[in-house]
């Protein structure tokens, strides 16, 4: 939590952003706040193990010399498109009544967003959602409405209930009862091995931030949400300042796990707002998953959410409630995967 030492540190950075207009300590880096940028060349961030494979096809776009806002929409497309990652896209999840829904949301560096919630039957939300984002004049679209819009624009319809993902659900019926206070049992992956929502067996996101060669910065996050969750339930990944937020000026941050806890705090934005006070990357996110425990501390130590942030400098970091968050970083000079820091 933060000392007085910190606290005054803080409105001496507000004080120097007002005289200004620059965060005095913008872009600080090394141990509390985060690793090292790369001098603000090219960089790719993502949530979780496959995040490794996402970077991947984000990195065609950034090499090139292409937008932030287009890597980060190719990288995640990856993920939705694979169905043996039953967490988000084809092959996700469905809820409780056997329905899959998938929620996104995506934000470039001038401000603008989109995003798509409770969408049905199509495999990539994140181009839908950039597509409200670009065609229409308003940042979210719903169920029903977001589903016309995306075949309108000449998405295909197709069945996202994989074999796997529906012998798995109806498991799940037979023996677990849903309790809304933890938005899922996980009688599937086995409680010695994974016994939270939102845990390392059941992360339920992709969140991605780029920065390109010309310094702008995007991001991208999409899911199936929590696995058996109820119908209709909306987490965090598809709402502006939650799930997701870019702030150009300052840099970006995502969330995975438990969307409500998430939703709680306004997450992304948070992290964006410290940053723009000082913060390192890592320090922000630190700070986040610090406000859920204070906000819920005996819950805390029985979910897992993390935090993932980019500043304008290419410095990157991350942290999270539980051991087991992973991150993949891709840039010209490495490719690898972090276990980020956690308070438990």
């Amino acid at each position: 939590m933060r000392t007085r030492r910190d606290f005054l540190q803080q409105g001496f950075a507000g004080s120097a952003v007002l005289l200004t207009g620059q965060p005095l300590f913008a872009g600080s880096s090394g141990g509390k706040g985060g690793r090292v940028g790369n001098g603000g060349k090219p960089i790719v961030i993502s949530t979780w193990d496959f995040g490794k494979q996402a970077n991947a096809g984000a990195w065609e776009v950034l090499k090139a010399g292409g937008r932030a806002l287009d890597a980060v929409e190719k990288g995640v497309r990856i993920p939705e498109a694979d169905p043996t990652i039953q967490t988000i896209g084809l092959g996700g999840f469905p809820d409780r009544d056997g329905r899959v829904t998938l929620d996104a949301s995506i934000m470039d560096d001038k401000y603008n967003c989109g995003s798509v919630i409770c969408l049905e039957y199509i495999v990539h939300p994140i181009s839908v959602a950039r597509l409200v984002m670009e065609k229409t004049p308003h940042v979210i679209l719903s169920g029903e409405g977001a589903l016309q819009f995306a075949l309108a624009n000449g998405f295909t319809k197709q069945d996202l209930l994989t074999a796997q993902s529906k012998k798995d659900w109806e498991e799940w019926l037979k023996t677990s009862h849903y309790q809304p206070e933890k938005n899922i049992e996980n009688k599937l992956y086995g409680k010695e091995d994974d016994p939270m929502p939102g845990g390392p067996g059941n992360h339920d996101t992709i969140g991605m931030l780029a920065l390109d060669a010309a310094g702008n910065l995007s991001g991208a996050c999409t899911t199936s949400g929590l696995a058996f969750k109820m119908h209709g339930r909306v987490g965090d990944s598809p709402v502006i300042g939650a799930g997701l937020y870019v702030d150009n000026e300052v840099g970006g941050a995502t969330a995975t796990g438990v969307g409500e806890e998430v939703l709680r705090i306004v997450g992304s934005h948070l992290i964006v707002e410290l940053m723009r006070q000082g913060a390192g990357p890592e320090a922000a996110c630190k700070e986040a998953v610090e406000r859920i425990i204070s906000r819920h501390p005996g819950k805390a130590k029985d979910i897992q959410v993390g935090f993932l942030a980019l500043n304008k400098r290419g410095e990157y970091g991350a942290y999270c409630l539980q051991k087991g968050f992973t991150y993949a970083v891709r840039s010209q000079d490495e490719e690898r995967m972090y276990d980020g820091k956690s308070i438990y």
